[in-house]
């Protein structure tokens, strides 16, 4: 298994947060989108999922403002993928 695939399978795992609202935009983005970005928005998706689960459904729902621009950019990109399934299911 090279680098990428296990960069991939531990960014899934990290996605994969216990809190279904997380889950359904993460776990996607993770699976289908994840592999695709460049190295810049890859690291900023892993800064992503350091954070605190509350931070995260806060920012996602936005309820609070996000506290760095750089989350900001990446937080977007989750969104506008996960934004079709969300107006679909409405």
């Amino acid at each position: 298994m090279n680098d990428d695939a296990i960069d991939e399978r531990r960014v899934r795992w990290h996605s994969r947060r216990g809190m279904l609202e997380l889950d359904l935009v993460l776990m996607p983005f993770a699976e289908q989108v994840y592999p695709g970005l460049d190295d810049s928005d890859k690291l900023r998706y892993r800064e992503l999922l350091a954070c605190e689960d509350a931070d995260l459904f806060a920012w996602i729902l936005h309820r609070e403002p996000v506290s760095a621009p750089e989350l900001a950019h990446i937080i977007g990109l989750v969104l506008d993928h996960g934004r079709p399934r969300i107006e679909h299911s409405n």
